[in-house]
C-alpha cells in the first residue's frame, strides 16, 4: 500500500485546509474509541473533504460502526512534519517526473538497436537476409555443432540468452519505479469504486481527470518494459534465424536430425509438436528451465515490485 505519511502529503498539496480537517477527524476518533461518523464532524470540515480522506483510505467502514482511522499515529506525525513534507513534496515533484521520464526514455544507441532488430525480423520471410544472417552466425555458432550435437547447441543457446536477457532486464528495468505505479493505479480504482459505491459525482469526476493525467505514466511504463526487449531480439533473432537456416538449407549433419522428447519420444526437428516446430518446442524447454535457476541463482527479481 502507498504509505499513510505520503497520502497526507497528497491530500495536504491539493487543499490547504486538509490539516484542520484530518485534525479534526483524529481527535474526534479519539474521543470514540478509534472511530468517527460523518455527523460527528460535518461542522469542522466539507463533504468533499470527508470524501477525498475515504478515497485515500485514511477512513476505512468499520462494519456498520462508522470509520476507523487507519494508522492514526503516522498520520499525526505526516501532520507535524507538514511543512517539511509539502516543501520537499513541491521542490522535488517537477523534478522527479522529469528524472522517471528521463529514465524511461530511449537513448540514441536503444533507437539503432531497435531499427537494427526489426530489419532482422524480416529474415523470417525473407529467404536471402535468413541466408545472410544464418551464414554470419555460423562462422561463430559452426565450432560449437561441431562438437555438440544439435541438441545440446540448442540447450546451449537457451541458457545463454536466459542469463543474457535475465541481466538485461534487471539492469534496465526500474521495477520499483513500475511496483509504484501499479500501486497507484490499483488506489486509484479503489478510490473510484469507493466513489461510485457513495454516489459522489464530484469525485468521481475528479478522478477521472486524474486517471488521464496517468496516462503519460502509463506510456512511460510501456516504454521502461520494452526498452530491454530490443536489445535481447538483438542477440535472439539472429540466434533464431540460425537455427531456423540450420533446420533448412543449412549444414546440419544428416545423423543429426532427431531427438528424442520428453512424452513424445523420437520426433525429427521438422516435426511439429502441439502448434510449435520440434527445435522451437526444445528452446522454449530448455529456455524456461534455465531462465528460472538463472533468477534464482543470481537473485535477480525483475518483475515489478514496490
Amino acid at each position: 500500500m502507498v504509505r499513510a505519511e505520503q497520502k497526507v502529503n497528497d491530500l495536504l498539496a491539493e487543499d490547504s485546509g486538509m490539516s484542520d480537517a484530518l485534525s479534526a477527524v483524529l481527535a474526534e476518533a479519539e474521543q470514540n474509541g478509534g472511530t468517527v461518523e460523518w455527523a460527528d464532524v460535518n461542522g469542522e470540515l466539507t463533504s468533499g473533504q470527508w470524501g477525498r480522506i475515504i478515497e485515500k483510505g485514511l477512513l476505512q467502514s468499520a462494519n456498520g460502526n462508522g470509520f476507523a482511522v487507519q494508522q492514526p499515529e503516522t498520520i499525526k506525525g505526516a501532520l507535524n512534519g507538514q511543512f517539511n513534507a509539502s516543501t520537499s513534496n513541491a521542490s522535488n515533484g517537477s523534478t522527479s517526473a522529469d528524472d522517471s521520464d528521463e529514465d524511461s526514455s530511449w537513448t540514441t544507441y536503444d533507437k539503432l538497436a531497435g531499427l537494427v532488430a526489426l530489419g532482422m525480423m524480416a529474415g523470417y520471410s525473407i529467404q536471402p537476409i535468413k541466408n545472410t544472417v544464418g551464414g554470419i552466425m555460423h562462422m561463430l555458432l559452426g565450432p560449437v555443432n561441431a562438437v555438440l550435437p544439435f541438441y545440446g547447441v540448442v540447450l546451449l543457446l537457451a541458457v545463454a540468452l536466459g542469463f543474457y536477457s535475465t541481466v538485461f532486464r534487471a539492469k534496465l528495468m526500474d521495477t520499483e519505479m513500475m511496483g509504484d505505479h501499479q500501486e497507484k493505479m490499483k488506489d486509484l480504482q479503489d478510490r473510484q469504486k469507493a466513489a461510485r459505491e457513495r454516489g459522489d459525482d464530484e469525485a468521481i469526476e475528479r478522478l477521472q481527470k486524474e486517471q488521464m493525467d496517468m496516462m503519460g505514466d502509463q506510456l512511460g511504463m510501456f516504454k521502461q518494459q520494452f526498452r530491454p526487449m530490443v536489445w535481447i531480439m538483438l542477440l535472439t533473432i539472429p540466434v533464431f534465424l540460425w537455427l531456423y537456416w540450420m533446420i533448412g538449407p543449412g549444414p546440419l549433419p544428416a545423423g543429426d536430425t532427431t531427438v528424442i522428447m520428453p512424452f513424445a519420444g523420437k520426433v525429427a526437428w521438422t516435426d511439429s509438436l502441439l502448434v510449435f516446430p520440434a527445435w522451437l518446442a526444445w528452446y522454449m524447454i530448455c529456455s524456461i528451465g534455465s531462465t528460472q535457476v538463472i533468477q534464482k541463482g543470481l537473485n535477480m527479481d525483475i518483475t515489478p515490485g514496490s
